[in-house]
This record gives structure tokens, C-alpha cells and sequence, in this order.
């Protein structure tokens, strides 16, 4: 079982950039996208997708052009749950999730800070609403793969100078000690599980040729609950994937 996560930053763009081609070499059962930044109906290539094999459910912002979440599956879920409850954030299409008969899938995109205090304080909140909903999301759906862009850079080793971003949205100690608390309340950050190594990021700044430098930031993440571990197999980034300023990582399980 090939999960994928990828924050697209517009999926409209990222076809437009061979992204459907890459879709298809990836071959991957269960592809979760973040930042569609479109809905279905927008979108000429839908038939492509069904073609390769996907069912596709959409979870779009109310406003134009902007944040939202996808699931592609080859895999028919048994149930497909569009937001969290909470209206602020399922506005801004920003929780997913899918129902299968082994696991939970979801993709999220958690709320940027870094256009200031409001919305880091906005994203404050998300992270505590977010945290009660897990908690009480598990007890139902103990095999949960939490797949998405949490904006959050959880330690030192995830971030390319984490001196110079010490006051930076993404890599606050508050942001950093929420990621914490929220692992060890059982679930594992899969790419860690696996590999250790320093220099490994999922997201890039535009500015200052950064992702040829791999000045980076790694933010987006496979979590999985601590149930499926004996399932882990493989996960890794897809650094050569380049249709967004992020790219995907792979997570790769066995039943």
C-alpha cells in the first residue's frame, strides 16, 4: 500500500507541469493533496485521473483560489468524512479523511502563520481544536494516517538554519512542543521512523534559488497512529517531484 502526500500549491499549476504524468510513474494507491486551490468542477483533466484508476473526493475552500484538499484512491473507501466539524476551518477545506477496512487516511492543511499575528493566532487554535479532535477521532479510528502540510518544522534537524528562523512561523517553540505533545499521544512521524539523516526537507522558499541550495524546510509529514508500526515499510521524499514549491513523500505499508 503506496501512500502520497503533496502540497500541489494550486493543482491547476501542477498540471500544467507534467504533474499528471507523474501521477501516473508514481503508481501510488492513495495520493493525499493539499492546497488544491480549485474545485472539481474547475478542473478539464478529471477524466485523465479516473483513467489511471482514481476515485477522487474534494474538500475545497469556500473562497476562490485558495487552501483545500483532495484525496485520489484506487481503493474504494468504505466512507469519506469532508471537514473536522469545526466551521472555521472546514471553510478553508482543510481536513479530509478517508475510511478503509484496514486504516483511516486523512489529508490536512494546517494553517499558516507567517502573514502575521492573526493568523498565527488563528493557527494557534487550530492546533488545540485539532488535538481534541484527534483525540477523540482515535478512539473510533485506531489506525489513522494522519498525511498533509502541518506548517510546523518539528526539530533542529528539520530545517536548514534553525538559528536565523528561531522567530519564525513554522518554527516556534510553541509550534515545535505542540508536534511534540501531539506524537507522543501516539503517533510516529514516518520519515523519521525510517531515516534520521539531516538535510531532508519537503518545502522550499522561491526566493534566493533555495531549492538548489536546499535551503529547506521539512513540513510535510505521513503520521501514522502508533497501531500501525508492525505496518510500516518504507517512507521517503520525493525531492526530484518539482510542480510546487513543495514536494511529496511516499509511505509505503504492508497488511
Amino acid at each position: 500500500m503506496k501512500i502520497v502526500t503533496y502540497n500541489v500549491n494550486g493543482i491547476r499549476s501542477a498540471i500544467n507541469k507534467n504533474w499528471l504524468s507523474w501521477l501516473q510513474a508514481v503508481d501510488a494507491d492513495i495520493v493525499c493533496l493539499q492546497e488544491i486551490k480549485c474545485s472539481p468542477d474547475q478542473l478539464m483533466d478529471i477524466l485523465l485521473i479516473e483513467q489511471m484508476g482514481y476515485e477522487h473526493y474534494w474538500n475545497p475552500a469556500e473562497k476562490k483560489g485558495y487552501s483545500g484538499t483532495a484525496i485520489f484512491t484506487k481503493k474504494s473507501p468504505n466512507r469519506v468524512e469532508y471537514g473536522c466539524g469545526i466551521g472555521d476551518y472546514d471553510r478553508e477545506g482543510r481536513v479530509l479523511r478517508a475510511d478503509f477496512d484496514n486504516f483511516s487516511v486523512m489529508s490536512t492543511y494546517f494553517p499558516s502563520g507567517s502573514s502575521g499575528d492573526e493568523r498565527q493566532a488563528f493557527k494557534y487554535r487550530f492546533l488545540d481544536d485539532f488535538q481534541e479532535y484527534i483525540d477523540h477521532l482515535k478512539i473510533e479510528f485506531p489506525k489513522l494516517i494522519i498525511s498533509g502540510d502541518l506548517n510546523i518544522c518539528h526539530r533542529a534537524i528539520d530545517i536548514h538554519n534553525p538559528k536565523s528562523n528561531a522567530n519564525s512561523s513554522g518554527f516556534l517553540p510553541a509550534e515545535r512542543e505542540w508536534m511534540e505533545e501531539f506524537l507522543n499521544s501516539g503517533y510516529i512521524d514516518t520519515f523519521r521512523h525510517f531515516n534520521p539523516e539531516p538535510h531532508n526537507y519537503t518545502w522550499w522558499s522561491f526566493r534566493a534559488n533555495s531549492r538548489a541550495k536546499n535551503l529547506g524546510w521539512r513540513i510535510d509529514y505521513n503520521l501514522a497512529s502508533s497501531d500501525l508500526k508492525d505496518n510500516l515499510k518504507r517512507a521517503v521524499i520525493l525531492p526530484e517531484a518539482k510542480h510546487s514549491d513543495h514536494c511529496p513523500v511516499l509511505l509505503e505499508l504492508a497488511f
